[in-house]
């Protein structure tokens, strides 16, 4: 009878170590993925003061928006928590588009090498960001299904395994799909 008893300790104890190991390797993805995700911010951050100066120069009447964008990319980087920093990246996005599209109403920025340089490497920028945040929150999806569920619940609780927050969720939601209306694309 203490055979059973202690074979069925050994065996609980052995599955408790291999959920809690699989828990540690669900946290270490989503931090390598988070770091990721700020190796792109830190990139576009970078862009910014540079893609600010080059449009400053050819539309300064445009300064609010150029003010906006220098103080979102500031508050972006003081941000620690990973749901206002996706509010305010997405702002930042935002604001950068308007920027963008102010070479439009002027021909000499639009031609202007620099700029276009600016303009392809944040577009680049915005593409490996869209890939890193994309692995992210499939990494936090697969790392809050392994906290959330039996038995890994009860290691999870236990060891304080907490669930982690989506990066700008919204914005995977509706990324590249298109609309489609009687047959067209839009």
């Amino acid at each position: 009878m203490s055979t059973i008893v202690i074979t069925g300790l050994v065996l609980i104890l052995v599955a408790g170590v291999v959920i809690y190991n699989r828990l540690i390797r669900g946290r270490n993805r989503v931090s390598t993925a988070w770091s990721d995700i700020d190796v792109q911010l830190q990139r576009r951050h970078d862009l910014i003061p540079r893609l600010v100066s080059a449009v400053d120069q050819y539309a300064g009447y445009e300064r609010a928006t150029l003010e906006a964008v220098t103080a979102l990319r500031t508050e972006s980087m003081r941000t620690t928590d990973v749901g206002a920093k996706g509010k305010l990246e997405e702002k930042l996005k935002s604001g950068l588009d308007r920027i963008i599209a102010l070479a439009e109403s002027y021909p000499d920025l639009k031609a202007n090498q620099n700029f276009l340089e600016l303009q392809r490497e944040l577009v680049e920028t915005e593409d490996y960001l869209q890939f890193a945040r994309r692995y992210y929150n499939g990494s936090v999806r697969d790392y809050n299904t392994l906290t959330g569920t039996v038995p890994n619940n009860v290691i999870a609780a236990w060891f304080k395994f907490a669930e982690r927050e989506y990066f700008q969720k919204s914005s995977d939601d509706v990324a590249n799909v298109p609309l489609v209306k009687l047959g067209t694309i839009e």
